[in-house]
């Protein structure tokens, strides 16, 4: 299976946010429908302009994941739920260490597969806090990827 990573652009906004609701609903059962509805305006007003945005393509070219990356931390990192197990996740953390030297991420504590994936990975958990970044009751892993 063929993936290519490539540097996102504003029109692929759209589909980004498409990848992100799916990605969110099937892995972030935790947040409320009312959370979800209120960071997707902003996802697609602010926050995806604010990263370096890197998408990855199946053979198709539709988009089935993406990074943001901003001064060396994976500020999102979220693939379709369609292609999950499939190495799209893997691809974008690997790019994003090599290609964009990234070496923090932080995890959603409750989002346990996010968590274990990113330790596999290469991560370690540095540390913990108690709301996410917009001071929600969502613990964050803050995590570090250590070279050997």
């Amino acid at each position: 299976m063929k993936h290519t990573i490539e540097t996102a652009s504003q029109k692929d906004f759209p589909e980004i946010v498409e990848v992100w609701e799916a990605s969110v609903r099937a892995t972030h059962h935790f947040i409320p429908e009312a959370y979800i509805q209120q960071i997707k305006p902003l996802l697609l007003d602010q926050y995806l302009g604010m990263v370096d945005l890197r998408c990855i393509r199946n053979e198709m070219h539709q988009i089935i994941g993406f990074s943001g990356i901003a001064d060396g931390k994976i500020e999102m990192l979220f693939v379709h739920p369609d292609w999950f197990g499939k190495g799209a996740g893997k691809s974008l953390v690997q790019h994003a260490i090599h290609s964009q030297h990234a070496t923090q991420v932080d995890g959603n504590e409750q989002n346990e597969q996010a968590v274990a994936f990113y330790k596999r990975m290469g991560f370690q958990v540095m540390g913990r806090s108690e709301a996410d970044s917009l001071g929600k009751p969502y613990p964050l892993l803050h995590m570090s990827f250590e070279k050997i």
